[in-house]
């Protein structure tokens, strides 16, 4: 095949290039010279330490072993995102990854909780999820794969430095012939004939000409912005947060009263955690070696100084570095393939990381790549079709944010404003749907399913009005099965080990000693 594309050109490192580079360094085995340019005077934003399940797949496709990557890069687990704060002061609960109970009858387990919960006989969702059942007692362990044991029900993600996981991946991609080439780009060359990217020159005069170019040059977009004009969908008005303060800290030492207690106590969580603020939200998310930090927030509603002190007196360790103030403007790039040039990561768009998907669109972005890959035609229909997924599923995505902000009971202007903003017709038709029967409205192929929507509308106090009305045609025992899933997940939960135990015997290798049950 001669019209092969033969040469890509990645601009940009961190985790979207290496990403990109690793993954395309796997799949194009031969035939392809892939260069990744990246400056060392370029930093990398840096927030997106949280994922969701989708990164286990994107690892397994690379062949990396679970234990080396999480060693590597610091990681721990993630059952799933604990929420703060959010519909209402002193009110929480959590999104986890997998589902809530096991179906055990043509209705679904909701509705029977709906119905006991409007007879007040119902304990909280939550403890009808075998994720929050683990996350809740500090413990972890991958999932049963036999589908009869409650233990099967739940689903995993990481945390880690991303920092260490985009080196990690730069070795695996140079190890695989990726050519690193260390420079800022000063100009881009496009052709006069068809205005595609013909090469990107540096500041000490070196040009890279390739067939492809991937823009993985943050928020500048450096090709897709800057060269080629493709502007950018501003969703502030939903998502009003434009700012974030970022520090990390150290891990808080476990309590002697804590380790009186109960040796699986202490705060190496096995989820996230966001909290709802006056101005925002703030983000914790727990590492081997120190915890991750920040705030989200609305810079129309509160001060970078206030939010870095509100930060700041909400640590749970000390902190290891200044503050650091990030801007962005949630929204997306208008198109995410122009011409010869596909943008992955933030030089796309940007999503808050509320629900941990700036990797996964990384993953995405890349994912769509080999689907669609092109030859040196760019054909337009291969173009338009993979924008079409991509706005759907960036789209989706922004209504399960939105979804957070605006249900809501909170008395601050911020919260007041989100909980009355005009939102998306296709959100508007969900929430309806689910606060009028209870019912989970699925349309395309979406991120979060099911499970997701219903912990948000739950969580954030969209309870529905009325019962499936095919409850009252069944003759199950609701209530009794329902507290018989709430004891079966708490008696398994216990036979867990913790979180930090199965780091150290099953990740770390450490001897397991013969006080400690794995």
């Amino acid at each position: 095949m001669t019209n092969t594309v033969k040469k890509i050109v990645i601009v940009g490192g961190g985790s979207a290039g290496w990403m990109t580079a690793a993954a395309l360094s796997n799949a194009l085995q031969r035939d392809c010279q892939i260069t990744l340019i990246e400056s060392d005077e370029i930093g990398t934003v840096g927030v997106g330490e949280a994922t969701i399940p989708p990164i286990k797949l994107f690892n397994e496709t690379l062949g990396l072993d679970e234990s080396e990557f999480i060693r590597r890069t610091q990681g721990s687990f993630k059952l799933g995102i604990q929420f703060v704060d959010w519909a209402e002061k002193g009110r929480s609960y959590f999104h986890p990854f997998g589902s809530y109970g096991r179906p055990f009858d043509l209705v679904h387990v909701h509705h029977y909780w709906q119905q006991a919960y409007a007879w007040g006989d119902a304990r909280p969702l939550d403890d009808y999820c075998m994720g929050w059942a683990a996350a809740s007692r500090g413990r972890f362990a991958p999932p049963s794969p036999d589908p009869r044991n409650v233990l099967s029900t739940y689903d995993y993600a990481y945390h880690f430095d991303a920092g260490l996981y985009a080196a990690y991946l730069s070795e695996y991609a140079q190890k695989r012939g990726v050519i690193r080439v260390e420079g800022k780009v000063s100009h881009v060359a496009l052709k006069a004939e068809n205005g595609f990217v013909g090469a990107v020159q540096l500041n000490d005069g070196r040009s890279f000409n390739g067939d492809l170019f991937i823009d993985c040059s943050g928020f500048r977009a450096l090709l897709m912005g800057e060269a080629l004009k493709v502007g950018y969908e501003d969703w502030t008005h939903w998502l009003p947060c434009d700012r974030a303060v970022a520090v990390p800290c150290d891990k808080p030492p476990l309590s002697r009263a804590a380790l009186g207690q109960n040796k699986n106590a202490g705060d190496f969580t096995p989820f996230t955690r966001s909290t709802a603020r006056v101005a925002g939200w703030q983000w914790r998310i727990p590492l081997q070696h120190r915890t991750g930090n920040g705030y989200v927030y609305s810079s129309a509603h509160i001060s970078d100084d206030e939010a870095a002190d509100t930060l700041m007196n909400h640590l749970d360790g000390q902190a290891l570095a200044e503050p650091r103030v990030l801007r962005f403007k949630t929204g997306r790039r208008k198109t995410y393939w122009e011409k010869n040039v596909v943008a992955i990561g933030l030089s796309s768009g940007f999503m808050e990381p509320l629900e941990s998907t700036s990797l996964h669109l990384i993953q995405a972005g890349i994912a769509k790549l080999l689907a669609f890959f092109p030859d040196r035609d760019f054909d337009p229909l291969v173009t338009a079709e993979y924008n079409r997924i991509a706005v759907n599923e960036c789209e989706r995505i922004r209504d399960f944010l939105i979804l957070h902000y605006h249900l809501n009971r909170r008395e601050e202007p911020l919260w007041r404003d989100c909980a009355a903003m005009m939102i998306p017709d296709s959100l508007q038709v969900k929430i309806e749907h689910f606060r009028r029967y209870g019912r989970l409205i699925q349309r395309d192929a979406e991120l979060f399913g099911p499970t997701s929507w219903l912990a948000v509308h739950i969580g954030q106090l969209n309870l529905p009005q009325n019962p499936d009305p095919l409850i009252a045609y069944r003759s199950v025992d609701g209530k009794d099965w329902l507290n018989k899933l709430a004891a079966a997940m708490a008696s398994a939960a216990t036979r867990l080990p913790s979180h930090q135990d199965y780091i150290d015997h099953h990740i770390r290798k450490m001897p397991v000693p013969a006080t400690v049950g794995v």
